[in-house]
C-alpha cells in the first residue's frame, strides 16, 4: 500500500525542531530572542496499538509522544474525523509546551487516547493519522491487527500479476523499478528487476542517459506473502542455491547472467 506523506510525519519534523529548541540553553551574549513558552498541538511520533471494547464502539489508541518532562505532552486525545462503508479515520493529537528552556523532552513515553466511534468498527479498516491502518480481521480481539505496507489484505501468493506486485513491494528497490519475466510455480518465484541509474535524461540524449542496474530476486511463498530469499546477477541457480538448495532448478537453470545496461 502506497502511503501518502502523513500529517504525523510533517508534525514530527516540526515538533523535533521545537523540542530541541525547548531543551537547549541560550548562551549569554548571543542576543538571540527568547521564545515565550506556549502550548502547541501536534500528532504523535507514531501509533503503536489499538483496541476495541463495548461491542466495537469504544476505541483505545496507544501513541508514542515526548516523555519525562511534565510539560512535554498533555491532553492526548483521539477524534473521529470521517467514516465510510469501508474505513473509519481517527486523528490523535497532544499538546506540548514549546519554548520552555527547562523542559526535558529528549525521551519518549506511550500514552493512550480514547474515543467512541459512531458505530461498531466491524470489518471496516481503522486509519489513524492518515498513515497507520488497523483491522479487526484476523486480529486477536480486543486488540486490532496492525496492517503492513502492502495493506491489511495483501494479494495471496500465486502466479498472478497482483501477487507479483506484492513481491516487488517487499523489495528494497527504488520507485518505478520495472519487473521482467516471472518464473513461478506457486511456491517459488524468480524474476529480474531493472532500476534506472545515472542522470535524469532521455535515453540516448547523453552518455549515461537511460542507464539501469539489473538484479535478480528469488522468493518463497509464506503465509505473509512472497518472502525474498536471495538476489544476484549470475546465470542459472547459483545465487539462490547458496541460500536455499530446495529452490527448483526448473525455474532458474536457464536464466542468463545480468549486466548493467547503458
Amino acid at each position: 500500500m502506497q502511503s501518502r506523506r502523513s500529517l504525523a510525519g510533517v508534525l514530527l519534523s516540526a515538533v523535533a525542531v521545537l523540542l530541541l529548541g525547548a531543551c537547549g540553553t541560550q548562551r549569554a551574549g548571543t542576543g538571540a530572542p527568547t521564545e515565550a513558552p506556549h502550548w502547541q498541538t501536534f500528532a504523535p511520533f507514531r501509533v503503536t496499538a489499538a483496541r476495541l471494547s463495548d461491542g466495537g464502539r469504544a476505541l483505545s489508541v496507544d501513541a508514542e509522544v515526548p516523555g519525562k518532562g511534565k510539560t512535554c505532552a498533555r491532553r492526548l486525545k483521539a477524534s473521529v474525523t470521517s467514516t465510510s462503508e469501508r474505513t473509519v479515520w481517527v486523528q490523535v493529537t497532544f499538546s506540548t509546551l514549546t519554548g520552555d528552556p527547562h523542559a526535558d523532552c529528549s525521551k519518549t513515553a506511550t500514552g493512550t487516547a480514547k474515543v467512541r466511534l459512531p458505530s461498531a468498527l466491524g470489518h471496516r479498516e481503522l486509519v489513524v493519522d492518515n498513515d497507520t491502518t488497523f483491522t479487526a480481521d484476523g486480529a486477536g480481539l480486543p486488540g486490532l491487527r496492525l496492517c503492513g505496507d502492502r495493506g491489511c489484505h495483501p494479494a495471496p501468493t500465486g502466479c498472478t500479476p497482483a501477487s507479483y506486485d506484492q513481491a516487488v513491494a517487499a523489495l528494497d528497490v527504488p520507485n518505478h523499478t520495472s519487473r521482467g519475466e516471472e518464473h513461478c510455480d506457486g511456491k517459488w518465484l524468480v524474476f529480474d528487476v531493472s532500476s534506472r541509474m545515472g542522470p535524469a535524461c532521455a535515453e540516448g540524449e547523453a552518455p549515461g542517459c537511460g542507464a539501469s542496474l539489473g538484479d535478480r530476486w528469488f522468493f518463497r511463498a509464506e503465509k505473509s506473502g512472497w518472502v525474498p530469499l536471495a538476489r544476484g546477477t549470475k546465470e542459472g541457480c547459483a545465487d539462490v542455491h547458496r541460500v536455499e538448495p530446495a529452490f527448483p532448478a526448473a525455474l532458474c537453470a536457464d536464466l542468463p547472467a545480468l549486466r548493467p545496461s547503458n
